[in-house]
């Protein structure tokens, strides 16, 4: 038997243990199996991988992406960029080898929908999840703002969203979790008033289908992604480092 884990914090509703455990069965693999280890602190990992000789990768989920660093002893080029941890894999010898494949997601869903003017972004957030955005962004070309609550050397905030700025970044990417179920009533506090058709809103949130950023920039007419395909496609591309 194979073991997966993925390890945060709170993560009863988690996505990833509901995928895999279908992914198995419908793909009739028999010798894994899924299961959470939801931990209040993550120096609790270690004694988790000791005790669970079965295990043989891991997902990492919030708050853990940047704390888990210390722990790996190898880092993907993606990961030393990112500096944002999502996927481990643990070898016979019991080295934990780091990637991120959050971006390899995000990526991937992305590129479909992107139009040729879509050539700036406002990225919502300074978190784990913005990071994996943001190398994405550089890696396309695109040149990106980050926006968050307070200012910062790299970011500026909501304040200072003005009409000009809005309409010069035509794609805006939420990054934070304002608008997870069940706080659905949440968004982020950009004007939406100066937002068209022109605009693409790309919110990493999946639950629910379409977050109130989403919906408030539907109603201007813009193009709305949520982040279920880039969590299919992040475990997908989890699962064949894992192989």
């Amino acid at each position: 038997m194979k073991t997966f884990a993925l390890v945060g914090r709170n993560i009863s509703y988690s996505f990833s243990r509901r995928y895999f455990a279908e992914k198995f069965a419908q793909e009739q693999i028999t010798d894994c199996e899924y299961i959470n280890f939801d931990i209040p602190q993550i120096e609790e990992l270690p004694s988790l991988i000791h005790t669970t000789p079965t295990l043989v990768g891991m997902n990492v989920t919030i708050p853990y992406k940047e704390a888990v660093l210390p722990l790996l002893d190898w880092q993907s080029e993606a990961l030393v960029a990112i500096k944002a941890c999502n996927t481990i894999k643990i070898l016979p010898s019991g080295e934990l080898k780091g990637y991120n494949t959050d971006y390899i997601g995000f990526r991937d869903s992305l590129v479909p929908h992107l139009k040729p003017h879509h050539n700036r972004a406002l990225v919502l957030g300074t978190g784990g999840a913005s990071k994996a955005v943001a190398f994405t962004l550089s890696m396309l070309g695109i040149p990106y703002q980050l926006v968050s609550r307070e200012v910062t050397p790299e970011a500026i905030s909501y304040q200072e969203l003005t009409r000009e700025v809005i309409e010069s970044h035509p794609l805006i990417v939420n990054t934070t979790p304002l608008g997870t179920s069940p706080h659905t009533e949440a968004f982020p506090p950009i004007p939406y008033q100066w937002i068209t058709s022109r605009h693409l809103l790309y919110d990493l949130i999946y639950n629910p289908e379409k977050t109130t950023f989403l919906a408030k920039g539907e109603a201007q007419g813009a193009v709305i992604i949520n982040g279920y395909s880039m969590l299919v496609l992040q475990a997908e591309a989890a699962w064949e480092i894992w192989k």
